[in-house]
């Protein structure tokens, strides 16, 4: 798997969708992580980059969460971080987030649903991402 780098930050996770690229970095939040009572806390960083030649806003987004048993949880919610950037072209929007699991190791992967001029719609997918804590020998993607 290559690791895509912009502004000296590495991103293991990086997909283009319709010349718009999201790229996702994760971590461990062990300060937050509870193994007593089934808690395990991660943040992701998502830089998402508009190569189009129109501006385009983020609309709403969609997570399937899958944790290592395979209990799924979806996310649907307007916008992210509270916002509905509008990303010009050849700009880009940054944001962090967090998702706890009842267990160790998961995954997830979701959608971003964009307008641009005016009305038209995209769906931009965002790539599947480990969730797994350090030193854990088992990795889901």
């Amino acid at each position: 798997m290559d690791i895509y780098t912009n502004n000296n930050k590495e991103y293991p996770y990086s997909l283009i969708t319709h010349n718009i690229r999201v790229s996702v970095r994760t971590d461990f939040l062990n300060d937050q992580s509870d193994e007593d009572n089934n808690l395990w806390v991660w943040s992701y960083s998502i830089l998402i980059e508009n190569n189009r030649n129109e501006e385009v806003q983020l609309i709403d987004r969609y997570w399937k969460i899958t944790d290592e048993t395979g209990q799924i949880q979806e996310v649907r919610g307007a916008g992210v971080i509270g916002q509905q950037p509008i990303i010009k072209p050849q700009n880009s929007f940054q944001y962090s987030s967090g998702t706890p699991l009842s267990k160790p190791s998961g995954f997830m992967y979701g959608t971003y649903n964009m307008l641009y001029e005016g009305n038209k719609t995209l769906k931009v997918i965002i790539p599947t991402f480990s969730l797994d804590i350090p030193l854990n020998k088992i990795i889901l993607n």
